[in-house]
């Protein structure tokens, strides 16, 4: 049984680094991640070909695990921010 979902979202960042994110918290002990379809109507070349990230957290994720998380979700803020 999980325990909190959150949604993760770094604007117009490629589909590729959606997918080396998940795969990179998809080793934490604990964690499930998916990623959301983008639903906009209109295309933006600007715009990232994802939605965002989710990422699960059952009851065997304890705190280390989700310290891990938010560094492995702070290395890729500061890599791909723009600004």
């Amino acid at each position: 049984m999980t325990t909190a979902r959150e949604k993760i979202e770094f604007p117009g960042l490629p589909l590729a680094v959606y997918r080396e994110i998940a795969a990179h918290l998809r080793q934490v002990e604990g964690t499930s991640v998916g990623l959301i379809p983008q639903f906009s109507q209109e295309f933006d070349y600007n715009q990232s070909q994802i939605g965002g990230l989710w990422i699960e957290y059952s009851e065997k994720s304890s705190p280390d695990n989700r310290q891990q998380v938010g560094k492995i979700l702070a290395y890729y803020n500061n890599r791909y921010s723009r600004g």
